[in-house]
């Protein structure tokens, strides 16, 4: 008990010291910019105030700047996590850590997560060191066929995560908006309709709203949030899997042509990639789905992403529903995946660039801040990470990590505790039970 509390007040002490940006220079790298171009060797990366202020060959590097030789090995932006719960849950099996989902709750839309990530929980260090330094933060399932309002959240050791709050609004269709709007598909999507056109009447006549009769649909504050969807302000981020399901809500978006929408899931896109491109909808998709675990993946399959990309949809990688809180570094793992498939007859998979882009500027694009976050290009936040060897390859492990410009520590409870009682010694820990607590 002691040495949990001496951890977890270190902790607290770190959070509280105000995190400076650091202008630095890392030279000599084999640099990768995120964007989907080719490394560059003997690359260059300068971080001023926070932000990139250039990258590539040739970069002169002001004298003021601290210089770090990165020795020809690999330097990237930091990994954008498509699809997660960070900050949300530390311990999915205890209601008291897990604040991702609000079913019991009367508000729906309204719903924004920001209040409720923890920067001290243990999942925010783990994948901070597997690499993570930004992710897409999405709201569990509430009462209300929405599920609330996401942030893109940063992972460095600082007392504030929300880079943006109520970024995007979260729903899901399918079969699981089948199960809360009445059993069915067709009821799911009369219920989206119906409540985004009551955000619309909302819209025109704020004041003659109340949200309290027993005809309304939502609440005040959700058909305010709502509204946010409908003009464009709020991104509308819509899980669905089945290739119908795909093709219903592309044709009931052309009914709300204000939604900036975005499709989380899609494993049968493949299936209607044509159709996708057309309608230039970005995706964020489970990468190595092959095995149906659903009637609405049975099309599933891990070139799922090469053939959306091939016919010219853009797409990204996310963990849906795949160790979204503690395990988002298996994204580089997903995405050295689809580069070896691609080399496999009959398959589709990336190029290492395309790959590469797809954990970092691609998540940042379907989400609309790619101007911000996912890229080394000039401007963008200083998220960079210096590698001990290919990133898309499972051993490989960050030597240098800074995000916006801050250099990180390359320590997690998990690394402490395992350095603390790898090799005990009696007498010199605590005992399990000293009763001093």
């Amino acid at each position: 008990m002691r040495g949990a509390r001496l951890l977890v007040a270190a902790a607290l002490v770190a959070l509280s010291v105000p995190a400076l940006a650091q202008d630095v220079a890392i030279t000599n790298a084999r640099l990768v910019i995120g964007d989907g171009s080719a490394p560059i060797e003997h690359g260059t990366v300068v971080v001023r105030g926070g932000r990139v202020v250039a990258a590539g060959a040739g970069v002169a590097v002001p004298a003021t700047v601290r210089t770090v030789d990165a020795a020809g090995r690999w330097v990237t932006p930091g990994i954008v996590a498509g699809f997660s719960r960070v900050g949300l849950v530390e311990v999915d099996a205890v209601d008291g850590s897990n604040d991702a989902g609000s079913a019991a709750s009367i508000y729906g839309a309204a719903i924004d997560i920001a209040p409720a990530l923890n920067p001290l929980g243990a999942p925010v260090g783990v994948n901070r060191l597997s690499g993570v330094t930004r992710a897409l933060v999405y709201p569990g399932a509430a009462a209300s066929l929405f599920n609330g309002r996401g942030a893109l959240v940063d992972l460095g050791s600082d007392a504030n995560m929300v880079t943006h709050g109520g970024l995007f609004q979260y729903v899901e269709l399918g079969e699981s908006g089948a199960g809360r709007a009445g059993g069915s598909r067709q009821a799911a999507i009369l219920h989206f309709r119906s409540l985004l056109m009551e955000a619309q009447d909302f819209g025109r006549n704020p004041s003659a709203y109340d949200g309290r009769s027993r005809d309304a649909l939502l609440t005040r504050v959700d058909a305010q949030a709502l509204l946010r969807v409908l003009d464009g302000r709020d991104r509308l981020f819509i899980k669905v899997e089945r290739a119908s399901d795909i093709l219903s809500v592309i044709a009931l978006l052309r009914e709300f042509p204000g939604i900036k929408p975005t499709l989380i899931g899609v494993s049968e896109g493949w299936t209607v990639a044509r159709e996708l491109a057309a309608s230039h909808i970005p995706v964020i998709a489970s990468a190595l789905n092959d095995l149906p675990d659903s009637f609405e993946m049975l099309a599933a399959t891990q070139s799922n992403i090469g053939r959306m990309r091939a016919a010219g949809v853009p797409a990204a990688i996310g963990l849906v529903d795949d160790n979204e809180t503690h395990k988002l570094g298996y994204a580089r793992q997903y995405a050295g995946n689809l580069v070896g498939l691609a080399r496999i007859p009959g398959a589709s998979g990336l190029t290492w660039d395309q790959a590469f882009a797809s954990i970092t500027s691609g998540p940042a694009i379907a989400a609309g801040v790619d101007s911000e976050v996912g890229s080394l290009l000039p401007g963008r936040v200083g998220d960079v990470i210096i590698w001990d060897g290919d990133p898309l390859e499972i051993s490989s492990a960050p030597a240098e990590i800074y995000i916006d410009g801050v250099f990180q520590l390359l320590r997690s409870r998990q690394s402490e505790l395992r350095d603390r009682y790898s090799n005990p010694v009696e007498g010199n820990l605590p005992n399990a039970y000293d009763h001093d607590f």
